[in-house]
């Protein structure tokens, strides 16, 4: 049995020398593995098989927008006249230099990339604006995809120093409020039609809600001319957010609206400013009160009277929002916020994510511009001639005749957030909310020196040529007008827009009228509901 039992045991031993044997070969292996393909790497990089994105930036130091005075400006080895050169000179150099279309602002202001881009969105404004307000708000809207605007200026926005600018922008086409326009607008088939006539021969307001609904009518046989898809109109101090889209584009959320689609609805927000010395609403303002049509019924109502704070409504103005419209045949105005057709009942959607960012009484001065810019009388009786919301009446007597003190008073009890807990209480409960990427925008627009090379590029053009240009539209006639300044192939005749005065053309502005379903009237500025809508529903 001992012989047995030897052969054994000296089997047993061998296997189990041999299992710690296996055991570090494989730890061997395991070790040695990840430093071969290291090495591996190591070698194909060396030797030019790979390359690292960071080996394809410039060789040259360069000092970015906004750096000069920043510590790594300050530590870098650029050249002193570099550091002494300006922020704006810096950008025009350094984008100059770029090679490839990364960020897409640099020297020559060619935005498009895409020889064809799809949709494409027009904006119409009528506006009073100077620079400071319009640049920030045109160039946002073409970081967002809108590739035309349609600038009906008046005021400081039709001066020379402004409009010289606005003109030397790619896509931005300008028209004038020049006799020959109102001469053609006094023609236009509104004026025979009772969609708008509600709002016909009154003051302020009223008269701004026509003057714009003209306007807009014109806009879309600008926009149909050069083949644009959808047009917007919005006004300088507000700015598209197009939350929801796969992208912050507006071109990608409007390609994905379905074909049987007419109108988009934005449901629009309103800054709600945290101090009284605001400067720059669009880089100074991220808190916006949420509309109705984004919020629970139940926070809605619930919060109404903490968020409306003692002001007539929820919203200290409009609470509607505004509208996009597919460029199609019999398409009109319907008022400053909708739409309509002639033919039909436009077919439309509300978004649930995005909005119009409205900055409404962002300033203290906005009470005394307001103020004059009508000539009504302070009384609770004749504001309502001039006003149609009921903030801005308020507002115009406050201003008119309160001194500068009551008026900074009242500014601050009725439009300014100092309650931080309030403000604390508002945001988490989602009646306010935070949105910085309009700001980052802005403000990278602002650093990288665009809205500054965009004036001083417009400043090329000699005076002589300017006024040699403007002394041609006024002499022209009122057919005119569109193809100098708005740059379509086909003028805006009193035809196209009314109906010429053959009998065929009325026949057929008659047979469009009476096609058309509903003949809707004109949406005005509304005001959100507010507690009495609830008990009305609730009856």
């Amino acid at each position: 049995m001992a012989g047995l039992n030897a052969p054994l045991r000296a089997a047993a031993f061998s296997s189990a020398a041999a299992q710690p044997s296996f055991s570090s070969r494989i730890i061997l292996l395991l070790t040695a593995l990840p430093l071969a393909l290291a090495c591996l790497a190591f070698v194909l990089q060396w030797r030019g098989g790979l390359h690292d994105p960071a080996s394809r930036w410039p060789t040259d130091t360069q000092m970015f927008p906004g750096m000069e005075n920043s510590p790594l400006g300050s530590s870098s080895s650029s050249s002193s006249s570099l550091r002494s050169s300006s922020s704006s000179s810096d950008c025009t150099e350094i984008l100059g230099r770029s090679s490839s279309p990364s960020f897409p602002f640099y020297r020559g202001w060619n935005f498009d990339f895409d020889p064809d881009p799809r949709p494409k969105i027009c904006i119409t404004t009528s506006t009073s604006a100077g620079l400071e307000q319009i640049l920030p708000w045109l160039y946002y809207h073409k970081v967002i995809g809108v590739t035309t605007f349609f600038l009906f200026v008046e005021g400081q926005a039709a001066k020379p120093n402004v409009s010289a600018v606005l003109e030397s922008i790619p896509g931005v086409k300008i028209i004038y409020r020049t006799s020959e326009l109102e001469e053609k607008q006094a023609k236009s088939r509104i004026w025979n039609e009772t969609w708008l006539s509600g709002f016909f021969y009154k003051p302020c307001n009223y008269e701004l809600f026509v003057k714009q609904s003209l306007n807009m009518e014109m806009a879309i046989v600008l926009a149909r001319d050069i083949g644009m898809d959808w047009i917007i109109h919005l006004d300088t101090d507000e700015l598209i957010h197009p939350a929801g889209a796969r992208e912050y584009s507006l071109r990608q959320l409007l390609s994905d609206v379905p074909g049987n689609v007419d109108m988009v609805i934005f449901p629009n927000y309103e800054s709600s400013i945290e101090r009284v010395d605001i400067k720059d609403p669009f880089t100074e303002i991220s808190m916006f009160k949420k509309n109705y049509d984004h919020l629970p019924k139940e926070t809605y109502f619930g919060l109404y009277k903490e968020a409306t704070r003692g002001n007539p409504n929820y919203f200290l103005t409009y609470g509607n929002g505004k509208s996009a419209a597919r460029i199609q045949e019999y398409l009109r105005p319907n008022g400053a916020h909708r739409w309509h057709n002639y033919m039909k009942t436009p077919n439309e959607i509300k978004l649930e994510e995005a909005a119009i960012l409205h900055y409404t009484y962002t300033k203290f001065s906005d009470l005394t511009s307001r103020r004059d810019r009508c000539g009504c009388k302070p009384t609770k009786d004749d504001v309502k001639r001039c006003f149609m919301l009921e903030f801005d009446r308020d507002a115009f007597i406050i201003a008119s005749t309160a001194t500068e003190e009551e008026m900074l008073r009242w500014f601050r009890e009725r439009v300014v957030w100092t309650d931080k807990q309030l403000n604390l209480k508002l945001l988490r409960k989602g009646i306010l909310t935070r949105i910085y990427t309009p700001m980052a925008i802005i403000q990278a627009l602002k650093e990288s020196g665009v809205f500054t090379s965009a004036v001083v590029s417009a400043k090329t053009i000699t005076r002589e040529k300017f006024l040699s240009s403007v002394e041609s539209l006024q002499n022209k006639n009122s057919s005119a007008v569109p193809n100098l300044r708005a740059g379509v192939n086909q003028s805006i005749t009193a035809s196209t827009l009314r109906g010429s005065s053959d009998g065929k053309s009325q026949a057929t502005a008659r047979r469009i009228l009476e096609m058309s379903s509903v003949h809707k009237k004109a949406i005005p500025p509304m005001s959100p509901p507010n507690l009495a809508d609830l008990h009305m529903e609730t009856l």
